[in-house]
């Protein structure tokens, strides 16, 4: 017989980070030490929240893992080494009100946006997919702040979040990699 709970995750924690250095590769790194998520072997999975998973904290997440582990995570990461360009990453979640249902993670990466407008965007993302699964009716034309009223005033959708990052590149001409990350952990 087949487990089919043996990796589903219970909890789960929203982190971020930026680093820079003159190797790409390097930024990168440093940009997952600064998201508290450099020592672990990340697996970049697609956009479901499962059912009952938990969000956490950042250090109670961590607190259960392992250097070297496995994680899998949703990753939004944006690199540049252009002078004064702005790299953007964000992460959009949506969970229903019924906790046994999933619920959706949004991933954008951009340039040139501030935290606020990429971190809304990927929010309604998440809470838009997870709109046509539960069918709650809505119209893509009217703003973010409307379609989060009407959807949480309709009891399917309990709660939306996101957290993203900003950050400007240098004149150095050394890389900017920002990241934002869904981190999955039992």
């Amino acid at each position: 017989m087949i487990n089919n709970t043996a990796f589903t995750p219970s909890k789960a924690f929203l982190t971020r980070g930026v680093g820079r250095h003159c190797e790409k590769l390097t930024s990168f790194e440093m940009a997952l030490r600064d998201a508290r998520i450099a020592c672990y072997n990340l697996v970049r999975v697609s956009s479901i929240f499962p059912p009952n998973c938990e969000m956490v904290s950042v250090d109670d997440g961590t607190s259960y893992l392992a250097p070297g582990q496995i994680l899998f995570s949703v990753i939004a990461e944006s690199a540049t080494n252009e002078p004064s360009r702005v790299a953007t990453a964000a992460i959009g979640l949506a969970t229903p009100s019924d906790r046994s249902h999933y619920g959706f993670i949004s991933e954008h990466h951009a340039f040139g946006q501030s935290e606020g407008k990429a971190g809304d965007y990927a929010e309604d993302l998440a809470a838009s997919m997870l709109a046509t699964v539960l069918g709650v009716d809505f119209d893509p034309q009217k703003a973010w702040d409307e379609r989060k009223e009407q959807w949480l005033l309709s009891g399917e959708i309990v709660n939306t979040t996101h957290l993203s990052c900003a950050a400007e590149a240098d004149d150095s001409g050394d890389w900017l990699t920002v990241v934002s990350a869904c981190v999955f952990c039992r």
